[in-house]
């Protein structure tokens, strides 16, 4: 069996600095071990499955997988399959607005300059114990008094945001793979106010099969609603992701009567058909 399949480059400023989604169409009749297979193929952050709705609230179905497991929602992929799906003759129920069904619920994107994805609720938020503080600055090779502050953001994936004093801490940050132990860390720090982005952000994921990511929606969605609600950054931003792997991100974040938006590029650089075995 053969499906459609693109490869869609989100969040970039230019050719091939974003962080690619492998998204395969019409994939009703594929199996959860042969999306799993193909994740594991295609070895991208995150390789994401559309299939046909089972709200009737939703325009389309998404399941999300990275190479290690099956995620109930995640940024990149969202936009870049909402991309895909556009691209492929899509037409959504509302005008200017696509629902996605996914493991997370129904999440809406927004359809204008660029895609931008609703952040959804948080399913673990709060403050950081005294334990995991220790384990989070272990993983980081960095003193606990560096840590300006830190918090639990986990809309899915399971991240929690360490917030460091700018963004020369961020992009210096050499972390210790092995002592993560189960932890998804999401670091930022600021840059100097009057540049062309204002935040610097790093996200390590060893344990979903990544060591870092790229460009990460998820992250910046819930540093966005973590960051903006304390006051450290304004309701409107640019932050910056990738520099470490030769990438240049740029995520957009706007807060909209109270709901943070994150947007970015998408751009399909691959398309053709995959073939799955039968």
């Amino acid at each position: 069996m053969t499906h459609t399949y693109r490869c869609v480059d989100v969040f970039g400023s230019g050719p091939l600095t974003g962080n690619p989604v492998a998204v395969v169409h019409d994939a009703d009749d594929l199996s959860e071990d042969q999306m799993a297979a193909f994740a594991r193929w295609t070895n991208l952050s995150e390789t994401t499955f559309l299939l046909r709705p089972t709200d009737p609230a939703a325009d389309y179905r998404l399941r999300i997988f990275t190479p290690g497991e099956e995620l109930p929602f995640a940024g990149h992929p969202t936009l870049g399959s909402a991309h895909a799906w556009l691209g492929a003759g899509g037409v959504p129920a509302t005008p200017g607005v696509l629902v996605q069904e996914c493991g997370a619920g129904l999440v809406r994107v927004h359809r204008g300059e660029r895609l931008a994805l609703e952040a959804p609720p948080l399913v673990r938020s709060g403050p950081v114990s005294a334990d995991d503080l220790t384990r989070i600055a272990r993983a980081l090779r960095i003193d606990e008094a560096a840590v300006v502050d830190a918090e639990w953001i986990d809309n899915g994936p399971g991240w929690v945001g360490v917030l460091l004093a700018d963004a020369a801490a961020v992009t210096a940050l050499r972390p210790d793979w092995a002592a993560f132990d189960g932890l998804d860390i999401g670091v930022a720090g600021l840059h100097a106010p009057g540049g062309e982005v204002l935040l610097e952000v790093r996200a390590f994921c060893p344990g979903l099969g990544i060591t870092e990511d790229p460009v990460t929606g998820s992250l910046q969605a819930g540093l966005g609603q973590w960051l903006t609600s304390t006051g450290r950054l304004p309701a409107s931003y640019v932050a910056a992701q990738g520099a470490a792997l030769q990438r240049r991100g740029r995520v957009h974040v706007d807060v909209v009567d109270g709901q943070v938006r994150v947007a970015g590029s998408t751009v399909t650089t691959v398309e053709g058909r995959v073939a799955f075995a039968t």
